[in-house]
């Protein structure tokens, strides 16, 4: 697990809800149970501070780090798509960006994983649609410096011709298999996880069950019902997914409270 990756998992699922600060030491705890080690943690936590998720503030117990807006705007969109808070619905309208894409290969690949997670797939290698309109998009585009033209389109074949342009643009076959593979693998790493198991071995299953989901946000574009297949294998994750977060969320809570406590401790001075 990257640390980087790892530290928006925490911020996200646990962080958020607390204020979105945490001490160094705190968030070096936290990640242990996770195999991230400290140099790690630290190095992470410098970048995102260069990339402007992560700001520095000075704690009673020390240095931490808190979210900055774009990043609250991240990771409660991020948590919405997560937990599916919000209702999935389709005005049969398409989003369509057409792009001057990026020359060097590692721009192209930043920008189409985060046009993949703004829940964007490729017609061409300049094309990308979405079935909803992202209020991010343009923001993203124009930080990348990325010369675009942007079109709202409406297929005149109704839903047969959109289902079309829905499978040029995804591979819905292989998202389908990615989502049985979550529950094959998830299933087999929780089954040893009980209520007579410890809270710090409920949280790293946790941690790794949402690290796990959280992946979809970059392949599952969580399209309309009425544009999936029959039988759509993600539902069946989903479901898989909420009962396991849920059973295990009051032993998680208790082990993060405990880390935020202990690294929230001023230390004595000497002598006292």
């Amino acid at each position: 697990m990257q640390a980087r990756s790892a530290l928006f998992d925490l911020y996200g699922d646990h962080l958020r809800t607390r204020g979105g600060r945490a001490p160094v030491a705190a968030l070096v705890k936290l990640l242990a149970p996770l195999g991230v080690a400290p140099p790690a943690v630290r190095t992470a936590v410098s970048r995102m501070v260069r990339q402007g998720w992560l700001e520095p503030l000075r704690l009673a117990s020390g240095p931490g780090y808190s979210i900055t807006p774009k990043a609250v705007r991240r990771l409660d969109e991020a948590a919405a798509r997560i937990y599916r808070t919000g209702r999935v619905s389709w005005d049969g309208r398409f989003d369509l960006l057409v792009l001057a894409t990026p020359t060097a290969r590692r721009d192209r690949q930043r920008l189409a994983a985060n046009l993949s997670f703004l829940g964007y797939g490729t017609l061409d290698e300049h094309t990308w649609v979405a079935t909803r309109a992202s209020e991010d998009v343009d923001v993203l585009l124009e930080e990348a410096g990325v010369r675009y033209e942007r079109f709202t389109a409406a297929h005149a074949a109704g839903t047969p011709g959109a289902m079309g342009v829905v499978r040029r643009a995804w591979d819905l076959g292989e998202i389908g298999h990615a989502y049985e593979r979550f529950v094959a693998e998830q299933r087999a790493q929780l089954a040893g996880v009980t209520v007579r198991s410890g809270d710090e071995e409920a949280y790293a299953a946790r941690f790794r069950l949402v690290h796990a989901w959280r992946t979809f946000l970059f392949q599952d574009p969580q399209l309309p019902p009425a544009l999936l297949p029959e039988r759509w294998p993600g539902t069946a994750a989903a479901s898989f997914f909420d009962r396991h977060a849920a059973r295990l969320r009051p032993a998680a809570d208790r082990y993060v409270e405990q880390c935020l406590d202990a690294g929230n401790r001023v230390p004595r001075q000497k002598g006292r």
